[in-house]
């Protein structure tokens, strides 16, 4: 995650590891940050390491909105995430579960359950992303890609 975080600028404030698949969510940096570049990378990589394993054919992918971007409910979509596997009753508490965290290169242990990780998050984002960033026009999806 670190080497597909760093190859294509992207924070990942939380991720998920669950038994047969993985959440995380990706924040760009640059205007040429690529998410799904990001993640056929990583797909690439972590793919072999899992065999026999293998991950679904197509993953879910979500771009939030404006409303689920604003920083409070931004923080609620990590939450959610993190609270994955309370939901599928493998931990009684999110902090419990040990294959969650955050990539943000540089902050190996920075984690998005932790005391102030919030106010440090928004500081090192704001530091790190070039202010064109959001300015990237992404060609449509089409079936073909799935």
């Amino acid at each position: 995650m670190l080497h597909a975080a760093a190859r294509e600028g992207l924070f990942c404030p939380t991720y998920c590891l669950m038994p047969d698949h993985i959440h995380m969510l990706w924040m760009g940096l640059r205007q040429d940050s690529d998410q799904r570049n990001g993640m056929a990378f990583l797909r690439r990589y972590l793919e072999p390491a899992l065999a026999p394993c293998r991950f679904q054919r197509q993953a879910y992918d979500h771009v939030l909105g404006e409303e689920e971007r604003r920083r409070n409910a931004f923080a609620i979509t990590c939450a959610y995430i993190l609270n994955n596997p309370v939901r599928a009753e493998l931990v009684t508490d999110a902090r419990d579960w040990p294959h969650c965290g955050a990539v943000i290169p540089g902050y190996p242990e920075l984690h998005p359950l932790s005391v102030g990780f919030w106010d440090l998050f928004w500081k090192l984002y704001v530091k790190a992303r070039h202010p064109d960033a959001g300015n990237r026009a992404l060609p449509p999806r089409n079936s073909s890609d799935l």
